[in-house]
């Protein structure tokens, strides 16, 4: 039977712009993303509904025929997991009005299914974990890496750990995958698990406290302070001072600076010094940009940091104030605090904002995508081509300057 992830339409606008470039269902959330999550407890490949535009990307499989629909939002727990394997066809799981999960006899009636649901609807036996907000993701990042920590360690023995130099607490609750590489770090899994992903490195001075996920290949750089509920996803880099932040993959933060209370999309780098606020100085709540709303809304949180779209950058010394939302393909320059909503395809700062053009942008990812031995190719250009059209109406300097000269006679 085919299992299908959709995306939820309204949970997906408010998660841009990390859903701008992918389906709410690849979002990491913990060590796995929540499509991960699903494969490694259904025991079975699983496949997206998502925007036309990404398919290419992230295809369907099988639409046609019995599946098995899940909202991509949701992560699972061994509760959730055993109510959705005993559905029924024609039945389907809500947590109060929200569709977690339906057994569909023809995955084509999805739509419909979303629109007017199920008529044999049963409610789920513990509230769910949804991500369907963008701090969602890094609130419940410590909660997720120790489920995951569960689900992917469970049975299997860790690799030694045989630096003699490196300064380890509560060992049982680390795990290193094959090919891990550790020197003279200090390792604190106290409070949380640590999980070092294959082939992954930590540098000397390292201080690494738990909740933690270091996913496959990446590094965490000599006197890194990891100060918990962190993931690093697969192929990154990162140092200096990070607390209860998420790096989705492919992104570097090589040097010192602190991060916090964030996220940060695919083949992003923060230069050398980059800082951000996570906390006003009034302690008022964080209000940050919806793009589902057009304007800035109240998290209700204390601490939010940066969010900041796959393929963005800023240059050395950037101060990003509390709650500051970077769209995909923005390029960060320059003294002083650039605006708190950056738009996707910025090039600017403080100082303003032009529009980052798509052949320079593509210039530079080809660049960036090439160092980690993947093209540039026509599905990630078509994608970064929507996005493009589809945000124009955010880089407000361009309808200025579109506006024509007024009449001086």
């Amino acid at each position: 039977m085919t299992v299908l992830l959709f995306d939820d339409p309204a949970i997906r606008l408010n998660l841009l712009p990390f859903t701008f470039t992918r389906p709410v269902a690849a979002l990491r959330c913990g060590i796995l993303t929540i499509a991960e999550k699903w494969q490694h407890r259904l025991k079975s490949e699983v496949h997206y509904l998502t925007e036309q535009y990404l398919q290419p990307k992230y295809p369907a499989g099988n639409v046609a025929g019995p599946a098995l629909v899940i909202n991509g939002a949701v992560c699972p727990d061994e509760v959730l997991t055993r109510q959705v394997q005993a559905l029924q066809p024609g039945q389907a799981l809500l947590d109060g009005e929200l569709l977690v999960a339906a057994y569909l006899a023809d995955a084509s009636k999805v739509a419909e299914l979303i629109q007017d649901g199920l008529s044999d609807s049963r409610q789920v036996a513990e509230p769910v974990t949804v991500i369907s907000e963008l701090w969602h993701l890094f609130l419940r990042n410590g909660t997720e890496i120790r489920r995951d920590f569960d689900l992917l360690t469970q049975g299997r023995e860790s690799a030694p750990l045989n630096d003699p130099h490196t300064i380890v607490y509560a060992p049982e609750n680390i795990f290193l995958e094959p090919g891990v590489r550790i020197r003279a770090a200090i390792l604190n899994a106290e409070d949380g698990p640590i999980y070092l992903g294959k082939n992954s490195q930590v540098y000397e001075g390292a201080i690494i406290k738990g909740p933690l996920a270091l996913c496959e290949g990446s590094h965490i750089n000599s006197g890194a302070k990891m100060r918990g509920d962190n993931t690093v996803g697969p192929h990154c880099k990162v140092g200096g001072e990070v607390g209860n932040s998420i790096f989705l993959g492919y992104s570097n933060k090589g040097h010192d600076g602190y991060l916090g209370n964030s996220v940060i999309g695919e083949w992003c780098n923060l230069g050398a010094d980059t800082n951000t606020s996570n906390l006003k100085n009034n302690y008022a709540p964080v209000k940050i940009w919806s793009h589902a709303k057009g304007r800035f809304v109240n998290t209700g949180q204390q601490f939010c940091g940066l969010m900041m779209g796959d393929h963005s950058k800023c240059g050395i010394n950037t101060m990003f104030n509390t709650g500051t939302v970077v769209g995909v393909g923005a390029n960060i320059f320059g003294a002083g605090f650039p605006r708190t909503f950056i738009p996707s395809f910025s090039w600017g700062g403080a100082a303003g904002f032009e529009t980052f053009k798509m052949l320079k942008v593509a210039e530079v990812a080809e660049r960036v995508m090439a160092r980690r031995h993947l093209a540039y190719d026509a599905t990630e250009q078509g994608i970064m081509q929507h996005v493009f059209d589809q945000t124009a109406k955010d880089r407000v300097w361009e309808r200025a300057a579109a506006a024509p000269a007024a009449d001086t006679e």
